[in-house]
């Protein structure tokens, strides 16, 4: 900094306390940019977990490698980064607000070599600013470009109160020094008013050819490559490369509610399992996320259409298609769950409990929280929810209330900041020929299961459920999340012999930025839903456990990219020990944007 400034910054309160007034400026410039950059995507929004009440566990945008990145941007994307930036300015809750006395600042004391300076620039001129937590934060670096900009804001105060004929209080001295430092940074206020005017240009030209004022675009499109080991398994299955893709429409009309139009496409299929027979399984298990629903020969289909609303103090869930239990209730199985994506576990089992996978479809669910005044359970809630599989067919036995129906009832319980319990209640009705008890709202179509053996999906004839589940999470610290389900589904058939229990239970650890920022390390182990002592056509078909184990690192290339390998090892499959053990490898990349 020139000799000319450092004088006046001695000789003048005003120039001095612009210089302490633009070091906050800059801090709050920082915090807003990198608030914009942590965001993380909803549902990838946040809708689903908001109106859960469960933990806020999900993990941050990484911003090691921000430097990197943006060397990377074309022009006209930071362009688009300086104009998010621009028009965020005064929303953060960081941002700095007029003060009317500099005792308002915490960390400002009388002793300060700044004091009188900013006392003079607060009674006199009204040309200060601070943090809402009213502090200043003023022992800061500042380049020339933020000294302009803050000496731009007190000339701007100061013409204020010259044309308001408050001259009185702008003195001759401190007149010509702003005079001369006005001439001094004259270039870099001149190049200030050109990137503000260009920006002001581009953001018009956007705004009049943006897609919609509305609705915003979330997409994620997977890579997976993956191969069954193990037996006649193995043998009989080759090595596949897999994708799945989705774009998200997110449209809100009142700023609070989401509407959800998802596109989806994809080819993925589960792998055949065998016994030792070299007998093929009617088995879910070992069913990775991206294969739900994934065998479309990647035909775009709109795979899920739903509103989120708050209504009074309950947030209301509405589904028109391919709406499923944990879009609006609380799983509390944090860094595992990702709503199906490509960032949590690679199998359905881990990623939650089976009992949410117990019908879907079309329905409403709302969610309303209890627990105000101090309560150890605060923030808690009560969920209720109903989904309808075959709601939109007008034939008989089905429909939106006569055909298959799931009815939830979930009691969310927080302790604390650390701890999130669930008790689960599910009720369901299963007409003849339906897919199983864990088919994800697929309905009537017979062999579409998502988790568990066949034992425990196989309905021979219609029947009801009644399923109990208790889901907790604990957090100790944010490197360390330990979570786990357990939950009893008795089934009542409408038919001679049909009635049968199943059981089943998990257990998972993940660290979170494990090795670098936005890294996951998942371990998940327990035993895929299953039926022991089965009679009729499952007698000494297998009455052993199925134990699930799985393993993987989500390592964050990139805030829009991620690779994970991991390792699912499947033993007893289809209840019986005597089959060989499977082992499903998987690499899977996700690109999010």
């Amino acid at each position: 900094m020139s000799h000319l400034l450092w004088k006046t910054l001695v000789v003048s309160p005003v120039v001095l306390g612009v210089t302490v007034l633009v070091s906050a400026r800059a801090i709050a410039t920082e915090v807003v940019s990198s608030s914009e950059n942590a965001k993380a995507k909803a549902f990838q929004t946040e809708a689903p977990e908001a109106i859960g009440a469960s933990l806020s566990m999900q993990t941050q945008q990484p911003n090691a490698d921000k430097f990197l990145v943006a060397q990377a941007k074309t022009d006209d994307n930071k362009v688009l980064e300086q104009i998010n930036r621009y028009s965020s300015e005064g929303k953060n809750q960081n941002s700095l607000s007029q003060v009317t006395s500099v005792s308002q600042f915490s960390d400002v004391q009388p002793t300060d070599w700044a004091f009188q300076a900013l006392q003079s620039l607060v009674e006199r001129y009204g040309c200060i600013a601070g943090y809402p937590n009213s502090t200043y934060r003023g022992n800061r670096a500042l380049t020339r470009y933020e000294f302009a900009a803050g000496l731009n804001a007190c000339l701007d105060r100061v013409n204020e109160l010259i044309a308001t004929a408050t001259a009185d209080l702008v003195t001759k001295q401190d007149l010509a020094t702003l005079q001369r430092l006005q001439e001094e940074f004259s270039a870099e206020l001149a190049t200030l008013r050109g990137r503000v005017d260009a920006l002001e240009a581009r953001t018009a030209e956007l705004e009049a050819n943006q897609f919609s004022t509305t609705t915003k675009l979330v997409g994620e499109a997977i890579f997976a490559v993956t191969d069954i080991f193990g037996g006649n398994t193995g043998d009989a299955n080759n090595t596949v490369f897999q994708d799945r893709v989705r774009l998200d429409l997110q449209s809100s009309f009142t700023g609070k509610d989401v509407l959800h139009t998802r596109l989806a496409a994809g080819n993925a299929l589960a792998f055949n399992q065998f016994d030792s027979a070299n007998n093929q399984l009617n088995t879910a298990e070992g069913t990775q996320t991206f294969q739900v629903g994934g065998n479309s020969g990647n035909s775009v289909s709109i795979d899920w259409l739903a509103y989120y609303v708050p209504i009074g103090p309950a947030q209301v869930y509405i589904a028109a298609t391919g709406g499923i239990h944990s879009d609006y209730v609380a799983t509390n199985n944090p860094y595992f769950q990702d709503y199906d994506g490509g960032n949590g576990a690679l199998s359905t089992f881990a990623s939650q409990s089976p009992i949410y996978r117990i019908g879907g479809g079309a329905g409403a669910a709302f969610t309303l929280p209890f627990g105000k005044g101090g309560n150890i359970f605060k923030p808690s809630s009560l969920t209720v929810g109903y989904l309808a599989s075959n709601a939109n067919n007008p034939g008989v036995n089905q429909g939106l209330f006569e055909g298959n129906y799931a009815a939830l009832g979930q009691l969310n319980f927080s302790i604390g900041d650390s701890i999130a319990i669930a008790a689960t209640y599910v009720h369901g009705y299963h007409g003849a020929g339906s897919a199983g008890l864990f088919d994800a709202g697929v309905g009537l179509n017979i062999g579409d299961r998502v988790v568990g053996t066949n034992q425990a999906n196989t309905l021979i004839n219609a029947a009801s459920s009644n399923s109990y589940g208790i889901e907790a999470a604990f957090r100790p610290s944010d490197k360390l999340s330990v979570s786990g389900f357990i939950s009893y589904h008795d089934v009542t058939g409408f038919g001679a012999g049909d009635d049968f229990e199943a059981w089943s239970y998990g257990l998972g650890i993940a660290l979170p930025d494990f090795g670098k920022k936005g890294n996951v390390l998942g371990i998940f182990a327990g035993a895929e839903p299953y039926s022991r002592n089965r009679g009729g056509q499952f007698a000494g078909t297998g009455n052993d456990v199925p134990y699930h184990f799985e393993g993987f690192y989500k390592y964050r290339v990139s805030d829009n990219i991620s690779i994970t390998p991991g390792v699912i090892w499947l033993t007893s499959p289809g209840q019986n020990s005597g089959n060989d053990d499977a082992i499903i490898g998987t690499l899977r990349t996700t690109f999010t944007f």
